[in-house]
């Protein structure tokens, strides 16, 4: 637990805190988007990261369902995270992507409190 929020926000910069990517999609081309996960998943657990949801059921508690798939992703920081999303291995696999799905994707901080 982090005592205070200089401490936390200490971690934060540090990249000692744990972030999220959301990603949402719709997918309209099954096949191709399977070569994409394919290629994903190995690419994902090589930076450290950990599927948390992947297209699971959704019950909608309140407000509209999200679009599509919903997937959420375990970083080890930030910057990992967005070092990931823009490194040239997953910027690659994103082009099978292109084709198969319209995608919405950002990357949230962890709370550790």
């Amino acid at each position: 637990m982090i005592r205070s929020d200089v401490e936390y926000r200490s971690r934060l910069r540090c990249g000692r805190m744990s972030a999220y990517i959301v990603y949402q999609a719709n997918v309209y081309d099954p096949e191709q988007y399977e070569l994409y996960k394919a290629q994903a998943a190995p690419a994902l657990a090589a930076a450290g990261a950990k599927y948390l949801v992947r297209g699971g059921d959704i019950e909608v508690l309140e407000g509209d369902a999200p679009r599509g798939r919903t997937v959420i992703i375990e970083f080890p920081s930030k910057d990992a995270a967005v070092a990931f999303f823009h490194g040239p291995e997953y910027t690659a696999i994103r082009a099978l992507r292109a084709n198969a799905a319209d995608a919405h994707m950002y990357v949230v901080d962890g709370y550790d409190g």
